[in-house]
């Protein structure tokens, strides 16, 4: 069973930066699973950020972050990070990591039903 672990959260002011981290753990195989961020504010659906694929190579951002966020992943830890920067009071939510096989060293998993393990998520806040 995959284990999915977000870290580095909180409170930031607009124009601040964070970065959150995410550690897949459980099970050999995690080197072939694609890897992703997902948001969730509240009152409202759940939605992708940002995702890279198994080797780490290729990535993809939703357009309300590119060129602010950066993902990254460090295929010898199993682990992801979400670089983010010029934080806005919109950024204010649930990010949650999630991890799902992959059938190609490139591929990008874009959608909720692509991922098979989720994380319990860390809140990010940024403030006005």
């Amino acid at each position: 069973q995959v284990h999915v672990v977000e870290s580095g959260g909180g409170l930031v002011q607009a124009g601040g930066s964070l970065t959150l981290s995410c550690l897949a753990s459980g099970s050999t195989f995690i080197k072939y699973y694609g890897m992703g961020w997902f948001r969730q504010a509240p009152g409202k659906e759940r939605e992708f950020v940002a995702a890279i694929s198994r080797n780490g190579i290729r990535t993809y951002y939703e357009d309300f972050v590119k060129g602010r966020f950066t993902i990254s992943r460090d295929i010898t830890k199993n682990t992801v990070y979400l670089q983010m920067n010029s934080l806005k009071p919109e950024d204010t939510a649930v990010y949650y990591c999630a991890t799902g096989s992959s059938p190609g060293e490139l591929d990008i998993l874009y959608t909720r039903n692509a991922y098979d393990y989720w994380g319990q998520g860390t809140q990010v806040t940024v403030s006005s």
